[in-house]
């Protein structure tokens, strides 16, 4: 459940994965996606040194993508489920798990105008959903998006076009700024959300 009133080293928190996951400090992440032939794909998240943080796997054979968050050891953290081919919407669960229970958020894809798109994410405590807990804005041509908390920025997401990497088609990089006490492996997921609904990607 996400929290903005308690508070680690005097930062306050937004916690949705897990409080472990929020540090008091700005932190920037380098994620790098990567295809392995025709089926699977994988991302690295890595810090600016070099170490990696969090891993991402998963196949394009099923109808509905799956995407596996781990830690850098493999063990699973969240599962990234979509539940319309279309990308429109996806939930997001505890570890591998499917259950109902173990939602952790859910995310709905909406348009602003013909220059933005927009991410809607509900927790589970939201059941209205009327509002949403927080929310993902592109900008075009969708090579940067801003992670929201209500009124504030928490999250900023650019997309670092390599020209030869993009050429051979295989790689993708993306730089993250996350803001001090929020949980860097929700903003991953989010990210990682923008890419497979084809939402974030390098427009010519």
């Amino acid at each position: 459940m996400a929290t903005s009133d308690q508070m680690a080293y005097g930062v306050p928190m937004v916690s949705v994965v897990a409080g472990g996951l929020c540090v008091p400090y700005p932190v920037e992440l380098i994620v790098k996606k990567k295809h392995h032939g025709f089926f699977d794909v994988n991302y690295q998240v890595l810090d600016v040194k070099g170490n990696l943080f969090l891993q991402v796997d998963g196949s394009y054979m099923s109808l509905y993508r799956k995407r596996i968050m781990r830690d850098p050891a493999g063990f699973p953290i969240l599962t990234m489920r979509e539940k319309a081919i279309t990308g429109q919407k996806w939930a997001v669960h505890r570890g591998e798990s499917s259950d109902r229970g173990d939602v952790i958020f859910s995310v709905q894809r909406s348009h602003c105008n013909h220059m933005k798109t927009r991410l809607q994410v509900f927790l589970p405590s939201n059941i209205t959903q009327d509002i949403c807990n927080f929310q993902v804005v592109t900008s075009y041509p969708f090579k940067s998006a801003t992670v929201y908390k209500g009124d504030s920025a928490i999250a900023e997401v650019n997309y670092n076009l390599l020209w030869k990497s993009f050429c051979k088609g295989t790689k993708e990089d993306f730089r993250v700024k996350v803001y001090p006490g929020v949980d860097y492996a929700f903003i991953v997921a989010l990210l990682i959300i923008l890419v497979e609904s084809n939402i974030m990607f390098c427009a010519a």
